[in-house]
């Protein structure tokens, strides 16, 4: 199997973080403002700011201005992270039922023809 890519490694990075999980989660809903997150996960502003840094240095959230106020920062998920987790996670499955799979061969065929004993 292949090691992660860089970019998977700063995604799991981003994600290693509840406070960061649950903003993905609040995200997926809809697009939130900085204030509204903190609000919503229970963490101060600035707290929240070094959060959305760390998704957006991961490519988790976008940021944009809204059009009635360039000051206010809107975030969203980005697709392709997420979408390269669900791959990495669908391939790292397989592996392990291929594996289970090959074990299940293994004892069945042990079963079905077990080693003889050697008297002594």
């Amino acid at each position: 199997m292949n090691q992660p890519a860089p970019d998977l490694d700063a995604t799991f990075a981003a994600l290693a973080d509840p406070a960061r999980r649950r903003a993905v989660e609040l995200l997926s809903a809809a697009p939130r403002r900085s204030g509204e997150l903190a609000s919503l996960i229970g963490v101060s502003p600035a707290t929240m700011s070094k959060h959305l840094r760390v998704l957006r240095h991961g490519g988790l959230v976008t940021q944009t201005s809204a059009e009635f106020d360039t000051r206010v920062r809107v975030y969203s998920l980005a697709s392709a992270p997420m979408a390269d987790l669900r791959r990495w996670l669908a391939d790292t499955e397989q592996g392990w039922v291929d594996q289970l799979g090959a074990f299940a061969d293994h004892l069945a065929e042990a079963e079905a023809h077990p080693p003889k004993s050697r008297g002594c």
